[in-house]
């Protein structure tokens, strides 16, 4: 009587399959390979870094790029930063409602509102939603423009595409992001005062000196400027992820994915490192 294979004689039980363990020298060949991939893109970056910025400063220059890349991130932007700082505005307000309440510091409100806005909140919302939308954006029209070859063509034609392409929208992304910050921290102030004034009255000019009194150079013009910092991230990393794409469509999807995750999370590392960067110098 046959089993999976075996015999089964006088009772004797057929032996067990044996399964196969992997040897540990597959799992540390993958770390390896994780570790090295890891220092490999550090330094693939670096190039490309180096590359645009030598193109960047050097004529002729791409005037007319830079001015069409500059309404594609700012302009096409602001509706959606003007949303989100709306949002936070709205959300900040009823938060710090509820909380200086309990502790008897509702005065405190303006001051509170203000700071939490223009300090922290405003900035990391303004450069996560331009990552979501402008890298993205950037990441998959480069890789297209990889894909079917375009860009080999731009660089027969005498034209650097580390010129044309990377350095304009990397040059737009960092002269946008921090008037981009003032739009939304504006809106969310806005909003954040009209729903305090819906539960209590507060006039508006009331708000505005409440909140900006003893206000000082280091406590708001860094904040906001540090954002260019963040359209250097989403900058560079998108056009990087897509002007080193391979694999057709399925490689497009890929760099519009990794263009949004890296920049979001150095993004985030950045912040910490401005945080205590200006807390050291400005204050």
């Amino acid at each position: 009587m046959s089993d999976r294979g075996f015999t089964s004689v006088a009772g004797v039980n057929p032996p067990l399959p044996v399964r196969r363990i992997e040897p540990l020298s597959s799992a540390a060949g993958y770390a390896t390979k994780l570790f090295n991939g890891f220092f490999e893109w550090f330094g693939s970056i670096g190039i490309f870094s180096w590359q645009v910025l030598r193109a960047a400063v050097t004529p002729p220059y791409e005037w007319r790029e830079l001015i069409r890349q500059l309404d594609e991130v700012g302009s096409k932007s602001l509706p959606l930063v003007a949303m989100a700082g709306a949002a936070i505005g709205v959300i900040l307000s009823l938060e710090a409602r509820y909380s200086l309440s309990r502790f008897g510091a509702k005065s405190m409100f303006p001051v509170t509102l203000v700071y939490s806005v223009i300090q922290v909140m405003g900035p990391v919302i303004t450069g996560l939603v331009v990552s979501g939308r402008v890298g993205a954006g950037m990441g998959a029209e480069l890789a297209s423009m990889k894909v079917t070859e375009q860009i080999d063509a731009i660089e027969a034609s005498a034209i650097n595409p580390y010129r044309l392409l990377a350095a304009t929208r990397i040059l737009a992304c960092i002269l946008m992001l921090p008037l981009l910050t003032i739009a939304t921290d504006a809106f969310a102030l806005l909003t954040g005062w009209f729903a305090q004034a819906i539960v209590e009255p507060l006039s508006f000019h009331q708000f505005i000196a409440n909140g900006f009194k003893g206000a000082t150079f280091g406590a708001f013009v860094p904040p906001t400027f540090k954002t260019a910092v963040y359209g250097l991230i989403i900058g560079l990393i998108a056009c990087f992820q897509g002007m080193r794409t391979r694999g057709g469509a399925a490689g497009v999807g890929r760099a519009a994915t990794n263009s949004v995750v890296l920049a979001s999370l150095f993004l985030i590392l950045a912040d910490v490192v401005l945080v205590k960067f200006i807390l050291v110098v400005f204050h």
